[in-house]
């Protein structure tokens, strides 16, 4: 007996008895609460986004088509994203350079004002590779292409020249240095000052740190100096975003970025086991949620964008995050935004 398609209003997010287009049921009460607000802020330079898109558990939430399987999803979905958020954050290319062609599929099927940001592949910014399966016979060296600009340039920028106007922001995100890594903070920012004075200009770039001690005046003049952004980051081993913010010279280039990742203390092991499948809020972070809108306050008063990105591992599910920074924005006079 053939088996029984599921009425429109209640459609899954995969059909593999359905052909052709994915379907469109009528937006869904997320979308419709918050689609107009995203704009808005977005047209005032301020983007809201999430690290990576490809999560089922967004159903009903971002996500309201019918897609013909799961590969079809992960190839497709960022198109209905793209329709609600003005940006995310591409942490796929810490793993492998970005491809020319696949740059050039996520401009072509994006919204016209979507801006796509991109973590730096971690071949440039790994001192020693971690001892991980995925870097096999790599694991436990010494990285001999750390900082490597020649090949940042050629394997990295040259294929993400493909996303033309859609291009956000390039992170480099440094992993925790510790005593062994051969890097101190002073040689830290000896090196990272050489090396942003030799980038490109027409990109914008930030750094992720987390080693809170490198968290200093020094540092942040340096980037300064370079037009560079400083990560405010929520994460493990880094001071809460809602104190990173209250730092002379923090907002270090005419943009910033915040990426929502951890609550500090907490592992990224122990946020995956608590949060997966990332339908919903698992656990609600008062100081996480308020340190992002005072970052908004902040960029909006001195005339600076932000990117600002929210995980899943924040609080379990990063759109219904933004929905409530959304609603502490709304909730400030007029006159402080």
């Amino acid at each position: 007996m053939p088996r029984k398609k599921p009425s429109p209003d209640t459609l899954p997010l995969f059909d593999d008895m359905h052909e052709g287009p994915a379907r469109t049921p009528p937006e869904s009460p997320y979308a419709a609460h918050n689609r107009e607000r995203l704009r808005r802020w977005a047209s005032r330079g301020i983007y809201f986004g999430s690290s990576s898109w490809k999560y089922a558990g967004w159903q009903g939430i971002v996500y309201n088509r019918t897609y013909p399987s799961k590969k079809a999803f992960e190839r497709e979905c960022l198109s209905e994203y793209s329709g609600l958020f003005p940006t995310v954050c591409a942490d796929f290319a810490l793993y492998d350079f970005p491809v020319g062609e696949q740059m050039r599929i996520i401009h072509d099927t994006t919204t016209d004002d979507f801006r796509l940001s991109l973590k730096v592949t971690d071949r440039i910014t790994v001192k020693r590779y971690p001892n991980l399966p995925r870097h096999g016979a790599n694991a436990g060296r010494e990285n001999p292409d750390f900082l490597n600009l020649e090949l940042f340039e050629d394997a990295f920028l040259r294929p993400v020249e493909a996303l033309r106007k859609k291009r956000g922001v390039i992170i480099f995100e440094f992993s925790a240095f510790y005593p062994n890594s051969g890097i101190t903070y002073e040689r830290f920012v000896t090196l990272m000052d050489d090396f942003l004075a030799r980038l490109p200009k027409e990109f914008s770039y930030a750094v992720e740190i987390r080693n809170k001690e490198y968290l200093t005046s020094d540092y942040l003049t340096m980037l300064s100096d370079r037009g560079v952004a400083h990560v405010l980051n929520s994460w493990t081993k880094m001071p809460p975003i809602i104190e990173q913010i209250q730092l002379a010279g923090v907002l270090s280039a005419k943009f910033s970025v915040a990426r929502a990742l951890l609550k500090p203390g907490r592992s990224y092991q122990e946020a995956v086991e608590m949060f997966q499948p990332y339908d919903s809020i698992r656990e609600e972070n008062p100081a996480l949620r308020l340190g992002l809108a005072e970052t908004v306050q902040r960029c909006v008063a001195e005339g600076r964008q932000l990117y600002a990105y929210v995980n899943n591992r924040a609080e379990g599910n990063s759109p219904k995050t933004i929905e409530a920074i959304l609603d502490i924005l709304d909730s400030y006079p007029v006159e402080t935004l």
